[in-house]
């Protein structure tokens, strides 16, 4: 199977192909999602040059709702900020000036990162705004003639919801149908006993082997881009051009961090931090 990241950039955009996006959002958002438009993003490149392989696509759904799709393979200290950024300019960009704000599009976001963003042991995280009463703490309701309006039950189920997959986490065991998704996106592989929305689609345009010879040269070559990237960041690991995040890593250890919060503080891998204790002898 082909990499998600160069399907997205390549066959997923095709609107014949629109059912295995369908499928993997439907699974993802609990609810059936019908595809009606695949917009293009500043952020999405093709170019061998894009050493990041930072993909994002902008769904709009047969409701009007937005969703972001967004894949990143390497840290990045403002990622968090960065989400936000791209859910209010999608906002700002979906309305013209005069238009009333009944017309703001509900958004959703998914970051798909081949990193430990932040600190947490779960490999799916899910963000969302809800109103809770200061004194009852009961969750604020539309209006009846704003459920109407909206087809949406409490107020915050106006405002943009954030889904963050932490692939790196994912132990590689499908327990349900969204697991057979992750499993996809963490080993480029879809099992013959995956029963998933899209998946029956998806296995037969992301074969390799259905591939033209184009198409073909340009995925290698990205995957190769991405081999040379890792090789790059080993190199600078171990000839000492983060010497000062290591020794960081270090003293932080000896104050008594765990290492997430060293994680957190360095933007350093948990794998990179436990290589450096164990290469000091302090693991």
């Amino acid at each position: 199977m082909i990499s998600f990241d160069w399907a997205m950039k390549r066959l997923l955009r095709n609107k014949a192909n629109f059912e295995v996006l369908e499928g993997f959002l439907s699974e993802l958002l609990r609810r059936n999602i019908i595809i009606k438009y695949i917009g293009e993003s500043e952020g999405d490149k093709t170019d061998k040059e894009d050493k990041s392989n930072k993909v994002d696509i902008l769904v709009e759904a047969d409701d009007k709702e937005l969703v972001i799709i967004e894949l990143q393979y390497y840290g990045q200290d403002d990622f968090f900020k960065r989400i936000l950024y791209g859910v209010s300019k999608a906002i700002t960009d979906h309305i013209f000036k005069g238009d009333p704000y009944s017309n703001v599009r509900k958004v959703y976001s998914i970051s798909i990162v081949n990193f430990d963003l932040g600190s947490g042991n779960d490999y799916i995280y899910h963000g969302y705004t809800n109103f809770k009463g200061f004194h009852t703490h009961d969750e604020l309701r539309l209006s009846e003639k704003d459920r109407q309006l909206y087809s949406k039950t409490y107020a915050g189920d106006l405002y943009p919801e954030y889904y963050i997959i932490k692939v790196t986490k994912f132990n590689e065991v499908a327990k349900n149908t969204l697991d057979e998704w992750v499993f996809y996106l963490k080993t480029g592989k879809i099992r013959d006993d995956f029963t998933a929305k899209g998946m029956e689609k998806a296995r037969e345009i992301l074969a390799y082997e259905n591939l033209t010879d184009e198409e073909k040269r340009e995925h290698d070559r990205m995957i190769d881009d991405r081999r040379n990237r890792d090789s790059e960041i080993n190199t600078a690991f171990s000839d000492g051009e983060i010497k000062g995040l290591q020794t960081a890593a270090i003293n932080a250890h000896k104050a008594g961090y765990s290492i997430d919060a060293i994680s957190a503080i360095t933007g350093l891998t948990p794998e990179q931090i436990t290589e450096i204790l164990k290469r000091n002898g302090l693991m």
